[in-house]
C-alpha cells in the first residue's frame, strides 16, 4: 500500500470561515451544505449576515458570528500546535464517497498519512466483546483484503475494531480510524500505541472540534462517517443491538454494500449478524474470499506484507519481563501490569510490540498468550 499525504493548498481564510460556520448555533451539516451550495463562499455568506440582511433562526447575529470566528481562530491555533489538518467539503481531497451523503460532514479533522479517496475502502465493525471465533474471522478477512490493496476503516474500539486495526497494520493495509471525539484525546486509552503505529500508513479522523469528549451521542455521528467512507461495510460479530448494526443500517441507506459473517444461532454475538442476513439487510460472507467475488475484484500486483516470527529475538527489559510472566500463565492485562510494575499504558504498548514481533497473541477480554 502506498500511502498518500494530503498535499492540497488551502485557502486559510475560507477554512477559517467554514470552521466558524460549524460553530454557529443552529447550523448543522445539512444547513451548512445548503449555504455552501448557494453562496460563492462561506465568507460571502457570513459578511452578508453581518450586514444585517438575515433574520430568524439559526442565530446569525453579529455577536454570534464574531463569537464563532473567535472560536475558529482558536481552533486553527490548536490544529497547528497538534499537527491536525482540516479538510472541507470544498477541498479537492475531501472524500468523494462522503460528499454526496445527505447528512455527511462538511469538515473533517485528520492526523496521519492516508488517502481518503483510495480505490477500495472497506469498513469492518463489530462487538467490543469479541470471541475467539470473531477474532479468527476478522484476522482471516484482513489477510484477504491485503491481496486487493484495500483500505480499512473502523472505529478503534475494543474488540473487533481493534483486531481489525492490528491485523491491517500487520499486513500493510492503509489503516484509518474514525473517532467519536476530538483529536486532542484518545478513547479507549489502551489503544494509544496502536494509534501511533497507524500514523505511518493511516491515521485518525473525526468531525469534532477540540475539547469534544467521547459522549454516547457522538458514536452514531461517528458511525455515519465510517459507513459513508466505505464501498462496503462488513459486520464480523454483533449482538442484536449495538453500534455495528447502526453502522450497517446507515450504510444501507447510503447505498453501500453490507456483509455479515454468520455464526451459530445460539451465540449471542452472532445473533445480530444472523438477523442482518435473515432480513436481507446484509449478504452472507461465508468466507473472506467471498468478498472479492461479490465486489468483482481482481488481485493487485502488490504482495501483502507478511510478518514472520523470528528465530532469535532480542527483547527489551520490559518485553522480557512480560514474556516471563506469560510463560507463568499470567495472562490478563491488569495482572501483567501489576506483576511487571508497569503502568497499564506501558504494558499495553509493550504487548503490542510483542504482537508485531509474532511473540504474543491478544485474546478477547484483554488477555494475552505466547505464540506456540
Amino acid at each position: 500500500m502506498q500511502c498518500t499525504k494530503h498535499v492540497a493548498v488551502q485557502d486559510q481564510e475560507e477554512l477559517l470561515n467554514i470552521i466558524a460556520l460549524s460553530f454557529i448555533p443552529g447550523i448543522g451539516d445539512r444547513i451548512a451544505k445548503k449555504i455552501l451550495r448557494s453562496y460563492e463562499s462561506s465568507k460571502a455568506f457570513l459578511e452578508q449576515q453581518v450586514g444585517g440582511r438575515f433574520s430568524g433562526k439559526p442565530d446569525l447575529s453579529q455577536g454570534a458570528i464574531r463569537a464563532a470566528r473567535a472560536k475558529a481562530e482558536f481552533e486553527l491555533r490548536f490544529m497547528e500546535k497538534h499537527n491536525i489538518r482540516a479538510i472541507t467539503i470544498n477541498d479537492k481531497d475531501f472524500p468523494h464517497r462522503l460528499r454526496n451523503c445527505e447528512d455527511g460532514p462538511v469538515l473533517l479533522f485528520t492526523r496521519g498519512n492516508f488517502d481518503l479517496n483510495a480505490s477500495r475502502m472497506i469498513a469492518v465493525v463489530g462487538t467490543r466483546k469479541s470471541t475467539p471465533y470473531g477474532q479468527k474471522q476478522c484476522e482471516s478477512l484482513m489477510e484477504e483484503l491485503a491481496l486487493y490493496n484495500c483500505t480499512l476503516i473502523s472505529g478503534l474500539a475494543h474488540g473487533i475494531d481493534s483486531i481489525a486495526h492490528k491485523s491491517a497494520d500487520k499486513h500493510g493495509i492503509q489503516n484509518i480510524a474514525v473517532l467519536a471525539h476530538s483529536l486532542d484525546r484518545l478513547y479507549p486509552p489502551g489503544n494509544e500505541a496502536l494509534a501511533k503505529r497507524m500514523m505511518e500508513c493511516g491515521g485518525l479522523l473525526c468531525d469534532f472540534p477540540s475539547g469534544t469528549k467521547p459522549d454516547r451521542e457522538n458514536f452514531p455521528k461517528r458511525n455515519r462517517i465510517v459507513a459513508g467512507l466505505a464501498d462496503a461495510v462488513i459486520v464480523v460479530e454483533a449482538a442484536r443491538k449495538g453500534g455495528a448494526l447502526i453502522t450497517a443500517d446507515i450504510a444501507g441507506s447510503y447505498g453501500r454494500d453490507v456483509f455479515a459473517v454468520p455464526g451459530r444461532t445460539d451465540d449471542e454475538f452472532s445473533k445480530g449478524c444472523n438477523d442482518l442476513i435473515k432480513y436481507n439487510k446484509a449478504a452472507l460472507l461465508g468466507s473472506p474470499t467471498d468478498l472479492a467475488w461479490y465486489m468483482s475484484w481482481k488481485q493487485t500486483e502488490e504482495k501483502p506484507v507478511s510478518v514472520q516470527t523470528q528465530l532469535f529475538l532480542e527483547f527489551s527489559g520490559d518485553e522480557e519481563t512480560l514474556v516471563n510472566l506469560l510463560r507463568n500463565n499470567i495472562s490478563d492485562l491488569d495482572n501483567l501490569s501489576v506483576r511487571a510494575g508497569l503502568p497499564i499504558s506501558k504494558t499495553s504498548a509493550t504487548l503490542l510490540e510483542l504482537e508485531f514481533k509474532g511473540v504474543v497473541k491478544s485474546l478477547p477480554g484483554k488477555k494475552y498468550e505466547l505464540m506456540r
